[in-house]
């Protein structure tokens, strides 16, 4: 219940809501079902919230362990006060919890135990005493391991160290004083293992904790890891100091050293660690939601359907890799040519020959040209080589990943004749053709469309791309019939073994027929149907419903709907009558909620639409840019291929992305570049900066007469 209320309070929502996920979830409901399906009993929540919820509870849960845990130990000491257990309960971060169970927590051996065990303890007393003739007190302290005074009274010092080490109200304000006050900085440490100069703008960095922009701190972590930066924190440590002098009535030369001893090699370093653990978990949070939102707009790019395509995968020395497949991404052909040097004058024109013969002889419609090596000489290629073909256009195409699948066992079942770069081929012809389809064949990862995915919690990162990837296919929806393995395993309900049951299952007996039928496939029982029915497409079925995202447990209410309006065929009479509906009174008669209902009509009135073709189509190119055909000013069209935190990067026909710096996407504040663009979208640029020197371009989304 306690959990409830907490959630309730983070994220805005009823207690009820939350009961309600919870209990669909133990039941064995999937997010996809619960937010499509289930809106009336959660309130028509999201995938996202529904996650969030679900997320959250397992975090509390933990931490309400752990502080019983650490409750129970303290207990068992004889040392729970009333204000202690009091302060353990109230504590919301896991890190709080183990700050105020740190003076109870059982010691490995250290110089502090040593000296406690040593009896030193007395003298510890002494020194906060401040009395007179220490040295000479110390005297008669010397025991086994303290052989004179001197040691004896630096093993008292031990003690005293570690005992202010431990004091969480020190600690507490210490640790709110470097967040609000203290800087991170960075120097350069070594900058032979920064050959290209990435860090360049670390060399002499310096920012404060609490204004550390996310990645930044990942760009941090990651020169520090590769030994090119060092990196530090400037500390008010005058101000530290005097806070904790002031906790002393009488203070001697021997309680400055402790003080400063426990802040300079105790307690800083501890909370410095503390202090990076979590700008980096917040800035890994950051960053695997941006990658998560670029993945879901990649994701969502509309299909060119219905479209022969030839898949051009460019390359230097071994030659291009071609393969044409037809409407359906079924594989037509494929060939390797020679168009651009090393090869000669000779292999070139025959090269251009090849392509000619292909398009001509397989009615291709679009060339999807991978971005990788040799792209910007392999678009100019076929740039000259469409001059021929004025209705052909062609299509840059993300290929990241693409190597990835092709040498995958996914793809060796594929196409096990074929080798690794005419897969790659293939792979980016249907990223064309059906980019979800495609892609979610491939690790989220190997996808491209993030920043510093590399330095970021794995675990974490793939378990947000998978929701992404889940949430998106079962938004969509899947053909049954036409789905791979590896599209259909993201439906809910449906695991791996289940998806390859079905391809087999398609295989053996021929195209299914209606949703009742899918049943029959082994392994697929009655909660996996319930959960998987919805989000699966049968175009042309026996019951014209199963090509809806309606679920078969409303089949019966959909029937007695139209009965009651008189409807016998969907055509614009009945769609006319469903448009009208007064949703309120219709969904009480046929015993259906309000929010099941709107879905369902809908539905009806776009059977089979796809929501993907409410996003902006690819950019089609039917001519090549140059570096030298720009200019300061110059307006242009271009597609985002990845937003990150400090702006955009933009396909705008070179070779490499031009980038729009956040500062660049209009005259008004923009707190983050994904509140303007997003993965896929076609926007209008100004050139704003030509470096011929580095090839790079730099652009605007503000008309510069405009921004100046």
């Amino acid at each position: 219940m306690e959990n409830m209320t907490t959630i309730a309070q983070n994220l805005g929502i009823t207690e009820k809501q939350i009961a309600q996920v919870l209990s669909l979830t133990a039941e064995g409901n999937t997010i996809p079902f619960i937010a499509r399906y289930r809106k009336e009993m959660t309130g028509n929540l999201d995938e996202v919230a529904i996650k969030s919820i679900i997320d959250l509870d397992k975090s509390l849960t933990a931490l309400a362990e752990r502080k019983a845990s650490v409750l129970a130990k303290i207990e068992a000491q004889g040392k729970l006060t009333a204000d202690l257990k009091k302060a353990i309960e109230e504590a919301t971060k896991l890190a709080d919890v183990e700050e105020l169970y740190l003076p109870y927590k059982e010691k490995r051996r250290t110089k502090g135990t040593i000296a406690r065990q040593a009896g030193l303890f007395p003298l510890a007393r002494l020194i906060l005493q401040n009395t007179p003739n220490l040295e000479t007190e110390a005297e008669s302290f010397i025991t086994d391991g303290f052989d004179t005074g001197e040691q004896a009274l630096a093993g008292a010092m031990d003690i005293l160290i570690e005992a202010l080490a431990d004091d969480a109200k020190l600690r507490s304000w210490l640790y709110n004083d470097i967040w609000s006050n203290s800087r991170i900085r960075s120097d350069l440490k070594n900058q032979e293992a920064d050959d290209k100069q990435v860090f360049q703008i670390y060399y002499d960095f310096s920012e404060k904790v609490s204004k550390i922009q996310g990645y930044r701190v990942l760009a941090l972590n990651r020169g520090e890891k590769l030994g090119v930066l060092k990196v530090s924190f400037e500390h008010q440590l005058d101000k530290m100091l005097r806070f904790t002098e002031a906790r002393f009535k009488d203070k001697n030369d021997y309680i400055k050293q402790i003080i400063q001893a426990a802040l300079k090699k105790k307690i800083l370093p501890a909370m410095e660690r503390r202090i990076r653990t979590e700008l980096t978990e917040s800035a890994e949070d950051g960053a695997i939601n941006l990658f998560s939102e670029n993945l879901r707009n990649l994701l969502l790019i509309p299909p060119l359907k219905g479209k022969v395509v030839l898949g051009f995968d460019p390359a230097f020395r071994t030659g291009a890799k071609l393969a044409v497949v037809d409407q359906t991404g079924k594989l037509l052909a494929t060939q390797v040519i020679y168009p651009v040097p090393p090869a000669n004058r000779a292999k070139i024109e025959q090269a251009k020959a090849d392509l000619s013969a292909l398009l001509k002889a397989h009615g291709v419609e679009i060339i999807a040209i991978g971005n990788g090596t040799a792209s910007r000489e392999s678009e100019a290629f076929v740039a000259e080589v469409l001059k021929d073909f004025p209705d052909l256009s062609y299509v840059i195409v993300n290929e990241s990943g693409a190597s990835v699948y092709s040498a995958s066992d996914l793809a060796r079942r594929e196409f096990p004749d074929l080798t690794v770069e005419k897969r790659s081929a293939i792979s980016i012809a249907r990223r064309l053709q059906d980019p979800l389809a495609e892609l979610v064949k491939i690790d989220p990862k190997s996808i491209g469309v993030g920043q510093y995915q590399h330095d970021v919690s794995q675990k974490k990162l793939a378990d947000n791309l998978d929701f992404v990837v889940d949430t998106v296919v079962n938004q969509v929806g899947v053909n049954v019939n036409t789905a791979s393995p590896a599209l259909l395993a993201h439906v809910s309900g449906l695991n791996k073994t289940i998806s390859e049951n079905i391809v087999k299952y398609r295989d053996e007996k021929g195209r299914i027929t209606s949703r009742q039928e899918m049943k029959k496939v082994p392994r697929l029982g009655d909660k996996a149907y319930e959960q998987a029915a919805g989000f699966l497409r049968i175009p042309n079925g026996d019951h014209f419903l199963d090509n809806t995202g309606v679920h078969p447990e409303s089949y019966a209410a959909v029937e007695q709907l139209f009965a009651k309006l008189s409807i016998t065929h969907l055509d614009q009479e009945a769609q006319d009558k469903l448009r009208s509906l007064d949703i309120g009174k219709y969904a009480q008669e046929v015993g259906l909620g309000r929010e099941t209902l709107k879905d369902i009509i809908a539905d009806l009135l776009k059977p089979g639409r796809d929501l993907r073709d409410d996003f902006e189509a690819p950019q089609l190119r039917q001519d090549v840019l140059d570096l030298s055909d720009l200019e300061i000013g110059q307006k242009l069209e271009g597609t985002v291929r990845n937003v990150v935190d400090f702006g955009a990067f933009v396909d705008i026909g070179l070779h490499e992305d031009g980038l729009i710096h956040i500062s660049q996407m209009s005259k008004n504040f923009v707190k983050h570049p994904s509140q303007l663009v997003a993965v896929g979208d076609v926007v209008t640029v100004w050139v704003s900066k030509i470096d011929t020197e580095r090839h790079k371009v730099n652009l605007s989304l503000v008309d510069l007469n405009e921004l100046n």
